[in-house]
Formats: structure tokens, C-alpha cells, sequence
């Protein structure tokens, strides 16, 4: 599991250590693991042309001293002092005595020919976007032929929220210090932080303000069916999705559930013709959720209308003491009663995307985590925020953060696919929370898979849920 940290956070481990250490030491091991993972995504040290973007204090120290790092390992290195009266003295002398170049004009730094550029322009502790020279400077970056790097953050880019107020550092690949800032991972951050690296400074951190889960936690989540269970002991999940408008919501949300884990999958609504031809292996019921039979979890609303017929479906379904998954039409509903899950005893999953998620009266703004946990505490519920990167939140503040997806995912009916996913993980008895989290990044590994070949479609992230599977299991 990847912990992600606050910048609060990093810095008060960072001072513990700066407390019983020399002075400069923890700068020195950031930026050596800086420069050592730019010499292996670089290839090579020798004849690598190198231009550092300073900035003031401790991230332009770590850009100089890498670049004095680089520069005794043959790379010709050239520092573009953007805040010069401020740049970190130790830091600048370091390079100079490693022969490295310092310039002010930015015509003079060689963006037009780097081989690698670093952003050592504000880190974790930038406000807001970059200043002009800064700007243009990053811009010069940008259309040069160099490895744009980010140190830490990308600059522009705040570490905690991933929001971005104006120009940025656009980093194929950003080098991190001490922990994941969450940042890096959420928002519009992910974007532009490209591949994160960490360097790990030994720091002692607290608990992880949010996490990410890796394949191996989620395969453990999905055991293998043992030799005494039956298709009643995989777990039974209900859906009342579709509709004659919407059918296709409830074949995907059908089709996603079978394929994700359950014994059996019971669907209870009106688009029964098409379940009934696309997936026989469910129970099909023409009628409300009551004349399903036995479930042990259930999924509400894709495609089902917001009708009265939908709405008294959806109290049905709440009303029970099993845990129920809300989404699309049956959000809309719920944005208007939002009773019917106040003070629920079950488990209760909602997974509105960003219009959804407003109607309810949430602020979302730029900070995705810290809506999504004002969201769950506020109903007592678990809130999945899709998006680029899907913000999972209990009611407690426990947070997952998903790692995985692809921009092709954002095409219609995926959302009926990762109701019927996360479904069928309630129904296997799992804690909301992971298996809303578990839910999004199996969903997100199946649309990679499904994306390898170019555009998809919804059915096509059903179809690959098993193979999807084994990749957690194998990592292959």
C-alpha cells in the first residue's frame, strides 16, 4: 500500500531529522537519489546536457545539488537562477565547484538543446501558479527536446490537493522526497506530474493521511473459491438497474458484477429481455427488488429512471439491512431525500461523478480528497468521487485514492460497469471502503487491458474483468 502524506506532514518529519543531523545532510540524500534516478531514466551521465530551473530555497538546493552530482558524473550542466538574491548558497557553490554553469537570462540557459530539465523551481511549498519568468522559462521547457523532471512537486502544482491555478511545470516524470504527496496523485496533479519516483529519506511518518492500493492488496481481497463453497457462500448481489429507455445499464451492470466475483447475481427491474439474452447465467425477476429473493448486498439505480416507480425501489432497497450501492438515476433520487440514508445501520456506497456529486449541496472545489471526506461524514456513508483519479471516503475520513484507469474509460456505460464491480465486492461480505477502493482499481486495470488496443466500450471492460483479475494475482 502506497501511504500518501501531506506536505504538514513531510516537514515535520523532515525537522525531526534535521534536529539530529548535520546540517545539509538530508539535502544531500534527497538530491543524490534525485540525480540517480535522472542518470537512469537519462541512460547515461556522460555528454548529458542538464538545465536546472532554481528557484528559492530548499527545492532550487536540491536541483543544485544534483546538478553537482551530475556534473562529476561528466554532464554538462548549466543552473537558470530565476529568484538569483534567494538561490541556496551551499547548493550554488556545489555547483560551481562541480563545474557546473550559472546564468539569469533564460537565453542563455540551452532549453532549446537540454537533454533533461529539472523543475527545482518552488516544491511543496508553492501557492498558486508561476510567476512570468518562471512561466516562460517552463514554456521554453516544454517545447525544447529535454526530460522535463519535476523535483518533488511540479511546480505550480499544490502538493496536498493536485489543484492548479495557472502556468505549471507539465514533468513526464517527478522525483518525490520522503513520501507521496497526495497532490501527485489527485487532481489535476496527476496530470502533470507524469511517472512519480519516490526517494526514500528514512523519515518517520505519521499515519498516512490517504492511500493507494496496490494489485497484490487488491488480490488478496479476491481469495479463490475453496472446495466447501457454493454459489450461495460467493456472495449474492442484487441490481435494479435499466429500463425500456436504459436497458444497456442493466445488461453492463449485470455483466460486470457476474464477471467480478459472486456465486450469483440476481437482477430485479424491467429491462429483463435484455439481461435475460445477454447474461442467462442470472436470475431474472420482472418486478421490484422484493420478488428477487435472498441478496446479500445490492446495486441501485443505473439507468432505472427517476420515476415514482424509481424512487419506491430505492426507499426499498434502503430500507433493508443489507449494504446497497447508489448510483446515477438513484443519486438524483437521493439528492432529494437524502434522509433515506442518514443514519443508515448497513453499509451505504454512493458513486456520484462531479455534476452528481453538486447536487447534494457539496462544495466540490479543487481539493477532491478533502470534499469527498466532508461528503461521507456529512450522510454517514461511503462516497466513491469518480474521475481521473477516484477519491474513495468512509464516513471516518479513511481514504483510498485509485491508481489505476486510463482516459479511455470516460465513454458511456463504464460507470454502470464499476457499479456492478463494486456490487459484487459487498457482496462478499468486504468493508464498504475497500471494496469501493478494491472496486475502482479493478475496474481500472480492466479498462487498461481493454484500452490496449485503442478506443473501448463498456462491454469491452466486462469482458476483460477476469483477465483483469489473474493480472492482480500474477502480475501478468
Amino acid at each position: 500500500m502506497t501511504g500518501l502524506h501531506t506536505a504538514d506532514q513531510v516537514r515535520a518529519a523532515e525537522a525531526a531529522v534535521l534536529a539530529r543531523t548535520r546540517e545539509g545532510a538530508l539535502m544531500q540524500r534527497a538530491a543524490t537519489g534525485l540525480a540517480t534516478v535522472c542518470l537512469r531514466l537519462a541512460g547515461r551521465g556522460a555528454g548529458l546536457r542538464v538545465v536546472l530551473l532554481v528557484g528559492a530555497g530548499g527545492n532550487g538546493g536540491d536541483a543544485l545539488w544534483a546538478g553537482s552530482f551530475l556534473a562529476r558524473r561528466g554532464a554538462a550542466v548549466t543552473a537558470l537562477l530565476l529568484d538569483p538574491d534567494r538561490a541556496h548558497p551551499a547548493g550554488l557553490a556545489g555547483l560551481r565547484r562541480a563545474g557546473g554553469r550559472v546564468v539569469r537570462d533564460v537565453a542563455a540557459a540551452g532549453l532549446d538543446r537540454a537533454d533533461l530539465v529539472l523543475d527545482g523551481i518552488t516544491g511543496i511549498s508553492g501557492r498558486g501558479g508561476l510567476r512570468p519568468a518562471a512561466a516562460d522559462a517552463v514554456s521554453r521547457a516544454v517545447a525544447g527536446p529535454g526530460l522535463l523532471v519535476a523535483v518533488d512537486v511540479p511546480s505550480g502544482v499544490d502538493a496536498d490537493t493536485g489543484a492548479v491555478a495557472g502556468e505549471a511545470f507539465p514533468a513526464q516524470h517527478t522525483v518525490t522526497f520522503g513520501a507521496v504527496k497526495p497532490g501527485l496523485v489527485v487532481g489535476r496533479g496527476r496530470g502533470y506530474a507524469g511517472r512519480v519516483h519516490l526517494v526514500d529519506l528514512g523519515l518517520d511518518l505519521p499515519a498516512p493521511s490517504a492511500r493507494q492500493l496496490t494489485d497484490a492488496e487488491v488480490a488478496d481481497l479476491l481469495p479463490d473459491p475453496g472446495s466447501g463453497d457454493d454459489k450461495y457462500s460467493q456472495g449474492v448481489v442484487g441490481v435494479h438497474a435499466g429500463s425500456a429507455t436504459y436497458p444497456g445499464a442493466a445488461v453492463l451492470c449485470t455483466g460486470a458484477a457476474l464477471r467480478t466475483r459472486p456465486g450469483l447475481v440476481r437482477y430485479a427491474g424491467s429491462a429483463v429481455d435484455g439481461v435475460r439474452a445477454a447474461w442467462p447465467e442470472a436470475i431474472v425477476t420482472d418486478g421490484r427488488p422484493a420478488d428477487a429473493g435472498r441478496v446479500q448486498a445490492w446495486v441501485v439505480g443505473p439507468g432505472a429512471g427517476t420515476d415514482d416507480e424509481a424512487q419506491a425501489a430505492l426507499a426499498e432497497v434502503l430500507a433493508t439491512d443489507l449494504p446497497v450501492l447508489v448510483d446515477a438515476d438513484a443519486l438524483t433520487l437521493l439528492a432529494r431525500s437524502p434522509e433515506l440514508v442518514r443514519g443508515r445501520a448497513a453499509a451505504t456506497v454512493l458513486t456520484p461523478h462531479d455534476r452528481e456529486f453538486t447536487r447534494f449541496g457539496w462544495d466540490l472545489g479543487a481539493d477532491r480528497i478533502g470534499a469527498t471526506r466532508a461528503a461521507a461524514a456529512d450522510l454517514g456513508v461511503t462516497v466513491l468521487l469518480k474521475g481521473d483519479a477516484t477519491v474513495v471516503a468512509d464516513a471516518d475520513g479513511t481514504t483510498f485514492v485509485n491508481g489505476t484507469g486510463t482516459p479511455w474509460l470516460a465513454t458511456a456505460g463504464t460507470g454502470d460497469v464499476l457499479s456492478g464491480v463494486v456490487g459484487a465486492l459487498l457482496a462478499t461480505g468486504l468493508p464498504a471502503v475497500e471494496a469501493a477502493a478494491a472496486g475502482a482499481h479493478l475496474h481500472g486495470r480492466a479498462g487498461q487491458l481493454a484500452a490496449a488496443a485503442g478506443p473501448l466500450i463498456a462491454s469491452d471492460v466486462v469482458a476483460q474483468l477476469p483477465a483483469a483479475v489473474h493480472l492482480l494475482r500474477t502480475g501478468a
